[in-house]
């Protein structure tokens, strides 16, 4: 995965670095990388094997008080120096287990990714799953938020936001993209480019490969880096060191990045289009001759998608916000449909190349709030039912959806419109999440009611500010 294959390794490359602090990361139930750090003497062969010890019970989602002791177990081929600490520090992700049984513990979100990986070799399906996320955030100057009993407001701005195009900047340059066609300008207008630059390297120099960078559609500061595809726990891994360069590296130039989906009204959202195919025996089981290239495998895979695809969003889109993203308009699908080449349907071919090595599909609902362990476990095991089930996906959709005539709009499924309808959708089809033990009902029934009490009925609690618009004078 990096620079370390052993804790041997490890050990040599913390004496040849001269580290001084050991820093072990793990990911909550929500999908937060979490981490505690210990001297770097504190670590020797043993640590590896026996793990240390934290409290669980303060992580979201996890233990009772009562039951709160748990184990860290660090994980050799994880190990990266971290480019943003004062102090020479090594980085760890980590198993979690329990103290008692030592075994995994079923709610640790890499764990879950673990059995998802396994579960495709143990039931013949595949040996490797490959994905490749396409996360999508924004780059602002400040933000500023709160909501109490008698207020509640949120504002941000960017040195790029059209609606600064009349401010007073001593002076105002003017390049600001306009709404929805941010998307490839040069500098000036891009003006994020040398920021987005240093992030790429950086992400290089921790050993995780790019594709490409670049502006996106938004204006504010919309952007995008796209890291070549990987093995799923290897790419969700590299998916929260992602998230911890882009934020570290903007908030050293005194800027703040943020993934939540939908946070301008009336432009563009942030997705995260997921890239994902199987392969067995070094062949790659999505390539054939069938429809856009793809083999009867990968349309079985398909349909097993489109199918669970209201619970998978459940994990895929697992944020209030999500859903202000989910809406016609603003190139992100609605419509459970297939096509190739067409970004108006949930499931995209991409023709770029016709070769084996490159055929794959795209799903283009996910964002990137989404917890990337679980939502590319929840991919996989619906994408598995359809191949053992011979899910037919139907006829794909080759036409722009959102100009379809109403009568055949209708026709055409649409993703859930709300959390709530995606969590209550989960609890009517996770079946196919249970297999081979990968999912467990603690984990569906925990994920449900934490969304549910925490943040789904949290904001149904709440007046919103346009409500005061809409209805203060009635």
């Amino acid at each position: 995965m990096g620079l370390t294959n052993s804790p041997q390794d490890v050990l040599a490359l913390m004496e040849k670095e001269n580290v001084q602090v050991v820093d072990l990361r793990f990911m909550d139930f929500p999908g937060l990388w979490q981490h505690f750090s210990v001297p770097a003497h504190a670590i020797d062969a043993d640590a590896f094997e026996e793990g240390l010890g934290f409290d669980g019970s303060s992580i979201r989602g996890w233990r009772a008080i009562n039951e709160s002791d748990m184990i860290v177990k660090p994980v050799p081929d994880s190990a990266f120096i971290d480019p943003f600490t004062t102090h020479k520090t090594l980085v760890l992700i980590c198993n979690i287990c329990d103290p008692i049984t030592g075994e995994d513990y079923t709610r640790d979100p890499r764990n879950i990714a673990r059995k998802a990986e396994n579960y495709i070799k143990s039931a013949g399906v595949a040996d490797v799953a490959y994905f490749g996320p396409e996360a999508e955030f924004f780059i602002f100057d400040d933000i500023r938020f709160d909501q109490n009993e008698h207020s509640g407001y949120y504002f941000l701005d960017s040195v790029e936001g059209r609606w600064n195009t009349g401010r007073e900047e001593d002076p105002n340059l003017g390049y600001k993209p306009r709404y929805k066609e941010g998307y490839f300008p040069v500098q000036p207008t891009d003006s994020m480019h040398d920021i987005r630059t240093e992030m790429m390297l950086t992400m290089e120099s921790m050993g995780i490969p790019v594709e490409a960078h670049h502006h996106e559609v938004a204006t504010g500061g919309q952007s995008e880096i796209d890291m070549r595809f990987g093995k799923l726990v290897w790419m969700a891994d590299n998916l929260l060191k992602y998230k911890y360069i882009i934020k570290n590296t903007a908030k050293k130039h005194g800027k703040t990045v943020t993934f939540m989906p939908k946070p301008i009204w009336n432009d563009n959202g942030s997705g995260m289009h997921i890239h994902m195919s199987f392969w067995k025996d070094n062949k790659n089981l999505f390539y054939g001759d069938n429809y856009a290239g793809l083999s009867q495998t990968a349309l079985y895979a398909i349909g097993g998608l489109l199918k669970h695809a209201p619970a998978v969003l459940a994990f895929t889109n697992p944020t209030t916000n999500s859903y202000k993203r989910l809406v016609p308009g603003y190139e992100a699908p609605v419509n459970l449909a297939y096509s190739q080449r067409n970004r108006s349907a949930a499931i995209r071919i991409p023709m770029y190349s016709a070769s084996e090595k490159a055929k794959r599909f795209e799903f283009r609902c996910p964002d990137p709030s989404s917890n990337p362990y679980l939502a590319f476990a929840a991919m996989v095991m619906a994408a598995v039912d359809g191949i053992q089930n011979k899910i037919e996906p139907g006829d794909p959709l080759d036409k722009d959806i959102y100009d379809l005539p109403p009568q055949e709009a209708a026709k055409v499924p649409k993703t859930p419109g709300s959390l709530r309808a995606a969590l209550e959708a989960l609890e009517a089809d996770h079946e196919f999440l249970l297999r081979g033990d990968v999912f467990t009902e603690d984990v569906i029934e925990t994920w449900i009611d934490y969304k549910m009490e925490n943040e789904v009925m949290a904001l149904d609690l709440r007046p919103h500010p346009w409500e005061f618009s809409l209805y203060y004078d009635i």
